[in-house]
């Protein structure tokens, strides 16, 4: 099976008893409808035909979601009409969508096996097409295979030859041809899967995955890349909507006596909290909207864009400020306790200001005010005010912590995400000690149990180090070998031994924006051109189109 990255096509080939059997699949780039060419002289004979098969939803934590045991929990009704068409209504407990078909020349039939159905081609050509539109409305498709066909086709070479490119055929370093093949295919992954009308789950449409919630606190990882690539729409289809439940983010805050905005965490459509021991405490997840915004705005820099996005970031802030709390004897703002950083394997009850969220606060609550100046509004001084008296990073020994009451030894707490590198790397680094980060940056490459980190954890590493002026530690975070920084042929981020995460879209995604900024630099970057990639000769690295980061 043959993926053609320019087109779209899909194109299986295989035998059954020595006969050839030919499958060309293409996916509508504007409706959720596959089309499908069968090409066999199985055809001819009477022995090929094409099986529909409907399962129930599977209640699981990270599965495919399919159930195919409970067949007395769902139904399905096929109706057929003139013209070769028909329509299969499938009802899931309360929920229903058709299937519209159309096909060339041939029959359909309910199968033996219930919620199947068989889709029979005539025996009068060794060719066999049909489509396959699915609605919540029992609409006509107007689509047949080659229409679908030649919208794959301008829609994918309209895709590749827009937007940002970066060019490693001058490199020697051997490395660069597998870096270069995950950056093309995570393009590919990410747009399919994480360029939607709502934000992503970690598995986007190929599993269900947490139980078919998506993360809030993982947006920023699957879709920051967007405007970076010069590719700002596809981010723009997600995060409107923030907007449609911002009333129900007020209510939290209210709720929680605060301000403004609170994001939930672990959300459905709907935007409602899942049960979590987490959610209630993280706090990461809050500034996203703000930098997703700028990210909007620098590659679109207008009034119109201010006014899109000027609810979501000013409601934010609003919330971030109501949330610290000040620390009279010390004359400091502090976050927490209790609150859980991104590294979740720190006690709520005693963390008090961690690394990342300190300076994410930081960074959210100036962006914000220099929204209000764009919008021509007066600065926010309480925000101003938090902002410059906001605790410092907390440091020991040397390097910085997870957070200030978190012990010095790594021997502890050297899992899961080494989130206070992200302080200078995923953000630029207001509060930031270069020299400190810096030494930060070695002890995790020294002491981290690196099998014990996800996806995006080696992207992040990259980031700090292309600021801290090491380029050589950037290249190798990318393509360490490490259990889930592996990508298979297919360019999914499968996540190690872990048989139910195959796929880890925040790690694509968290490649993309790295490479961005180690081409194209961020703001106030003086390193020179493609600061992130090293000045050795053997990284020759040509691009277009990218955004430096802020």
């Amino acid at each position: 099976q043959q993926l053609d990255l320019w087109t779209g096509k899909i194109e299986s080939t295989y035998e059954v008893d020595g006969v050839p059997v030919r499958v060309i699949l293409y996916g509508h780039p504007k409706h959720d409808q596959i089309a499908v060419r069968v090409e066999s002289p199985l055809i001819q004979s009477g022995h090929l035909k094409i099986k529909l098969s409907f399962p129930y939803g599977k209640d699981c934590h990270v599965c495919p979601g399919y159930d195919w045991e409970n067949a007395d929990r769902h139904t399905t009704q096929l109706t057929t009409g003139t013209n070769n068409e028909a329509w299969i209504k499938h009802q899931i407990d309360t929920t229903h969508y058709f299937v519209n078909l159309q096909w060339n020349k041939g029959v359909i039939h309910a199968a033996k096996d219930v919620h199947t159905f068989e889709l029979q081609p005539t025996k009068e050509e060794g060719v066999f097409e049909f489509t396959a539109a699915f609605n919540r409305k029992n609409v006509g498709n107007t689509s047949d295979f080659h229409s679908t066909e030649k919208s794959s086709v301008e829609h994918w070479k309209k895709f590749w030859a827009s937007g940002g490119a970066i060019d490693f055929s001058a490199c020697t370093d051997p490395r660069a041809k597998e870096l270069e093949r995950r950056i093309v295919l995570s393009q590919y992954l990410t747009r399919i899967q994480c360029s939607g009308s709502m934000p992503p789950q970690e598995t986007g449409l190929t599993m269900n995955s947490w139980f078919g919630k998506f993360h809030l606190e993982m947006h920023w990882w699957h879709a920051a890349h967007f405007p970076l690539w010069g590719r700002s729409r596809l981010l723009e289809r997600s995060i409107w909507w923030y907007r449609t439940i911002l009333p129900l983010a007020k209510g939290i805050a209210a709720s929680q006596g605060y301000r403004g905005a609170r994001w939930p965490k672990m959300v459905g459509p709907a935007g409602y909290d899942s049960p979590s021991p987490i959610g209630p405490l993280l706090i990461w997840q809050q500034p996203h909207p703000i930098y997703l915004a700028e990210l909007c705005y620098r590659a679109h820099p207008s009034p119109g864009t201010l006014e899109i996005y000027r609810d979501i970031v000013l409601e934010t802030a609003e919330f971030m400020a109501s949330y610290v709390q000040y620390d009279e004897t010390n004359n400091r703002y502090v976050l927490g306790p209790p609150v859980i950083p991104a590294q979740e394997n720190h006690r709520p009850e005693t963390t008090l200001n961690p690394t990342f969220e300190l300076e994410y606060w930081c960074f959210g609550l100036n962006t914000a005010n220099q929204w209000r100046k764009r919008l021509g509004l007066d600065e926010n001084e309480t925000w101003r005010e938090i902002a410059s008296r906001l605790s410092a990073l907390p440091v020991m020994d040397g390097f910085y912590l997870a957070h200030e009451n978190c012990p010095a030894t790594f021997s502890r707490f050297n899992l899961d995400h080494p989130s206070m590198l992200g302080a200078l790397g995923v953000l630029p680094g207001m509060k930031v000690d270069r020299g400190t980060m810096m030494k930060t940056l070695y002890k995790v490459l020294q002491e981290w149990r690196l099998e014990e980190m996800w996806g995006w954890d080696f992207p992040m590493i990259a980031m700090t180090a292309a600021r801290v002026g090491r380029p050589d530690i950037a290249v190798a975070a990318l393509l360490m070998d490490s259990p889930k920084n592996r990508y298979l042929p297919n360019g999914h981020n499968c996540q190690g031994e872990r048989k139910d995460l195959p796929l880890y879209l925040p790690g694509n995604g968290g490649l993309l924006t790295a490479v961005a900024m180690m081409a194209a630099g961020w703001d106030g970057c003086e390193f020179g051109d493609t600061p992130g990639f090293p000045k050795d000769g053997n990284w020759t690295v040509t691009w277009e189109g990218l955004l430096p980061m802020p």
